[in-house]
């Protein structure tokens, strides 16, 4: 498509149940999870990263190898740890002796659905080595750039338990993850779903391909002609400035922060079968595309302030533009 398209009500119904049936397909292996699978492929199509914040055995790398193998795209894990070098995982370029020349060899981030478990256990020094793949899809080694490939997202997780001897991330990593969000435990109707198949307990290993990878890029490429009423672009901005003025906070959502809603609500509008972003699509997304980026002020936090409750905060005092037939 052309920035001069728009997207047509026959996109958005193709896009509706391609998103669907990508769900779906995921559903197969994380269950009873639909929110959170919903929200994770929102992130893929944004061109985004995750961030999932839960406990250990919920089915975090699941969900990664359950995505990449329903795009027929490729999965790798890393497994963050204090002495993991930043060579570790973008890759390392080495001289060949019988030819005289040097070779890159890839690391672990050239996948398609990367999976950075328990990232807040390397150093800063690792940690910074994301940066700039995942704002860019592209790695700079020893001068040279090399392509991520698409399509191309990042699951980080870190552990809310056992934090001694971890490093948090920086506020400018943080900002970087389209969505923070958790799986979290089944429910008891999918919990005995997931018993009843425990003699093969992951499922993802088993999924087929509903989509390609190049049809992913379409649908990418897609969500960014959604319409936008700029009322509805009025509405992110009011938004955003509220949680800067609230006075339990240091730092509010950035320009970052706004871009990411805007680009999410984009997807979530197509995955709904519309055309056009709604003020309830921001509603809906605030809490996972923007909780994790605000800063509180230490005596608030003290005080018992919460990130979450600035957003919900803006989202009562801001008045949302009403669309008549």
């Amino acid at each position: 498509m052309s920035r001069s398209e728009q997207v047509t009500e026959e996109n958005a119904r193709w896009f509706e149940g391609s998103f669907t049936r990508i769900a779906a397909n995921v559903g197969k292996a994380v269950l009873g999870k639909e929110d959170v699978v919903r929200l994770a492929l929102t992130c893929m199509f944004a061109g985004g990263h995750l961030l999932l914040e839960d406990a250990p055995g919920t089915g975090k790398t699941a969900l990664a190898r359950a995505i990449a193998a329903t795009v027929q795209g490729t999965h790798s894990r890393i497994q963050f740890t204090p002495d993991l070098l930043p060579s570790d995982i973008t890759g390392v370029t080495i001289y060949d002796q019988k030819t005289g020349e040097w070779n890159f060899h890839k690391g672990p981030i050239f996948a398609s659905i990367v999976l950075a478990d328990e990232i807040n256990r390397a150093s800063p020094k690792t940690q910074s080595a994301l940066l700039e793949v995942m704002e860019e899809s592209r790695v700079t080694v020893d001068g040279v750039t090399h392509e991520a490939g698409r399509p191309f997202m990042v699951i980080a997780t870190q552990n809310p338990i056992e934090q001694a001897g971890t490093y948090a991330l920086p506020e400018a990593q943080l900002d970087r993850f389209l969505i923070k969000s958790s799986i979290g435990y089944p429910e008891s109707a999918a919990g005995i779903e997931i018993l009843k198949g425990s003699a093969t307990p992951d499922r993802s290993k088993t999924l087929p391909a509903v989509i390609s990878t190049s049809a992913v890029e379409e649908m990418t490429e897609m969500a960014s002609f959604t319409y936008a009423d700029e009322s509805v672009l009025g509405y992110v901005q009011d938004l955003v400035e509220s949680t800067r003025s609230s006075k339990d906070v240091r730092i509010g959502v950035s320009t970052r922060g706004a871009i990411a809603m805007v680009r999410a609500a984009r997807v979530w509008a197509l995955s709904r079968g519309r055309h056009y972003m709604l003020p309830d699509d921001v509603k809906t997304l605030a809490l996972p595309v923007w909780a994790h980026r605000i800063v509180l002020d230490p005596d608030a936090e003290f005080g018992g302030a919460t990130r979450e409750a600035v957003v919900i905060r803006a989202l009562e005092e801001v008045s949302a533009p009403i669309f008549r037939k």
